[in-house]
């Protein structure tokens, strides 16, 4: 869907039947809108906070509306006292997983099966006879923190590669010649959503009901809140 077509839906569900009274809303107020419409819609799928309590891949409908945000990433990984490291892309949004290959001196590379667990539990995993890395059961775990994925080893094995799979941020629209206040940066060019038309419908409802919100329109507020859900 053109960026054009998006703007005039907004200001079509902003405006009253044959009335101009939000036609002064500026191209960059829909651009910020709709960016923030985009991550929230995102979130809610994802979290399963939606209509239908879905998270992410817990029906056909949810593993095809955000399949394209599921990326694959080859990590550059250092080795630290206990674990592995590197740092998460900038456009990340939500864990999916991390495949990694170890090896010890002994014996070739395996695939290890990465367990998502919590920083708060790591001295309790790590003292686990069950849960602690192992080579020999080819599991272990990974945390997050400070911007980086952990991958464990408790000095057991060494990690020959890691990949990680995640769900990043939708890319952010532009519209050419608009001018975002916040930076005082003009865009060049114009960047569409990247999503089908279906759901930018649906991100256009949610679009509408916050601008609605901002400008205090009752109505227009609960018509895209309501519209954006039931359609989810």
């Amino acid at each position: 869907m053109l960026n054009s077509t998006i703007q005039i839906k907004i200001k079509q569900r902003l405006n009253k039947l044959d009335s101009q009274d939000y036609d002064n809303i500026e191209c960059w107020q829909v651009v910020e809108a709709f960016n923030k419409a985009q991550v929230e819609w995102a979130r809610r799928q994802l979290h399963g906070i939606n209509l239908v309590k879905e998270g992410d891949e817990q029906s056909t409908r949810r593993k095809d509306d955000l399949q394209i945000l599921l990326k694959n990433l080859d990590l550059i990984i250092y080795p630290e006292d206990i674990y592995y490291k590197a740092t998460l892309p900038e456009n990340y949004l939500q864990w999916k997983r991390v495949d990694a290959y170890a090896k010890q001196d002994c014996c070739d590379k395996r695939r290890m099966t990465v367990y998502f667990a919590e920083e708060g539990n790591l001295s309790l995993l790590l003292r686990d006879k069950l849960k602690q890395p192992s080579f020999e059961w080819g599991e272990t775990f990974a945390t997050l923190i400070d911007g980086e994925v952990h991958v464990y080893t408790n000095e057991q094995f060494q990690l020959e590669s890691a990949s990680l799979t995640y769900y990043r941020q939708p890319i952010k629209i532009q519209i050419q010649d608009c001018v975002d206040p916040y930076t005082g940066i003009q865009s060049t060019q114009n960047v569409e959503c990247e999503f089908k038309d279906d759901i930018i419908e649906v991100i256009i409802d949610e679009a509408v009901a916050i601008i609605a919100g901002d400008i205090e329109s009752g109505n227009q507020f609960s018509r895209g809140t309501e519209a954006a859900e039931r359609n989810n």
